[in-house]
């Protein structure tokens, strides 16, 4: 019998893996001079931006050509999820740009879903949702806006701020779904188990 199945092994897989390698870099341009150089910290958001973007294009690379794997599902919200954690405990400790709770918040949630993705793995593997999707631009924007240095320019931390305070609200909504589908998933697999005994 043939396996029609893509090999975890491909070149969106590869883009995701690349993502992951790129933070070290990022956190290193971010922290040079203690994060006060406004060269570095152009080439720290640069280097965000563009590994958050690496996100649409394993996903497209994925999508089109047929490369969809379980890996690449496990994969790529851990890739985002070390990103993100990565910039906002930088922000908050050593830079002390965002308050304590942001990052707690935020990887709390983080840290809980990925955990309960991987007990419910032997079940059913749980992809980004929507939400989930839409939660991940909006830390990656407000992850930017606060990156860039914002010198004289009040309105920008206004801007930082009101797209931060939207990525928490839509993280702990987020959040408290994906806790009730890993439920369901939980629940549905124990009823079926009897069933198949």
């Amino acid at each position: 019998m043939v396996n029609d199945a893509p090999s975890p092994w491909n070149v969106a897989n590869y883009v995701t893996m690349v993502r992951i390698a790129m933070v070290p870099f990022f956190a290193w341009a971010l922290l040079v001079e203690g994060g006060e150089s406004v060269t570095w910290r152009i080439v720290a958001t640069i280097l965000f931006v563009v590994a958050a973007l690496s996100d649409k294009v394993d996903g497209y690379l994925a999508r089109s050509r047929g490369l969809i794997t379980d890996l690449g599902k496990l994969l790529d919200p851990i890739a985002d999820k070390f990103l993100v954690g990565t910039a906002l405990v930088l922000l908050w400790w050593p830079l002390g740009e965002l308050p304590w709770w942001v990052p707690t918040v935020i990887l709390v949630r983080e840290l809980g879903i990925t955990l309960m993705r991987m007990a419910v793995l032997k079940y059913e593997v749980m992809p980004a949702s929507r939400g989930g999707k839409l939660k991940t631009v909006l830390q990656a924007v407000a992850i930017t806006a606060f990156l860039l240095p914002h010198g004289d320019l009040p309105w920008l931390t206004v801007i930082a701020w009101i797209v931060m305070a939207a990525a928490v609200v839509v993280t702990v909504v987020t959040g408290v779904d994906y806790a009730y589908q890993g439920w369901r998933i939980r629940r549905s697999a124990r009823r079926a188990s009897p069933a198949q005994a």
